[in-house]
């Protein structure tokens, strides 16, 4: 999905700085400016370089919410086999999406992604729209993860609500999108000075 956006944001000449977790699908575009990103920690940090001089920032996808808890004193790089079980304990990552959205300019147009399951999908995008303090919010059902289509409903904090016309294909998906967020970056934000 966020190839597709970059690859479309492109075509419109708009200046895209893609951050890419180890995905196998690249932009094609040739103006797309990649940056690689492993942990959630390397996106965080690119996140800090990228987001102050950006118009619109796009959270197409999320790294995962929580990530092995290592004592790094104690650990010296590998985890012996042995005859005893090892517990594995996982810690929260950071809300990367909230901590960028509390930096957030008045001229800046912040878009994130909702996936859930179908029967949760209204209310935890609308709960998501509120708490991170976004301007929009694509929701989708998990069925369209890793899948060649997208079947969205776009949340306003106006209150407005906009549906694919059933699952459409994610470069189709990513043009009907980059018109929402034209539109909504002239409407929604505050004129400038």
């Amino acid at each position: 999905m966020g190839t597709s956006l970059a690859d479309a944001a492109a075509a419109r000449n708009w200046t895209v700085s893609l951050l890419l977790g180890p995905a196998t699908v690249l932009p094609q575009h040739s103006c797309v400016t990649t940056h690689r990103f492993r942990t959630a920690a390397d996106l965080q940090a690119l996140l800090a370089e990228h987001v102050p001089n950006a118009d619109v920032l796009v959270m197409a996808a999320a790294v995962a919410d929580f990530r092995p808890k290592v004592d790094l004193k104690n650990f010296n790089g590998k985890f012996r086999r042995s005859d005893q079980s090892l517990h594995l304990e996982l810690e929260p990552t950071p809300d990367l999406l909230a901590q960028v959205a509390a930096t957030k300019r008045a001229n800046q147009l912040m878009v994130g992604f909702a996936l859930e399951p179908r029967a949760e999908l209204i209310a935890s995008a609308i709960a998501k729209l509120e708490r991170k303090r976004v301007d929009l919010v694509v929701g989708n059902p998990l069925e369209t993860m890793d899948s060649p289509t997208i079947e969205a409903t776009v949340f306003s904090r106006d209150g407005s609500q906009l549906h694919t016309a059933g699952a459409i294909e994610k470069p189709v998906f990513a043009l009907w999108l980059l018109d929402i967020i034209e539109h909504a970056y002239t409407t929604l934000l505050p004129a400038p000075t």
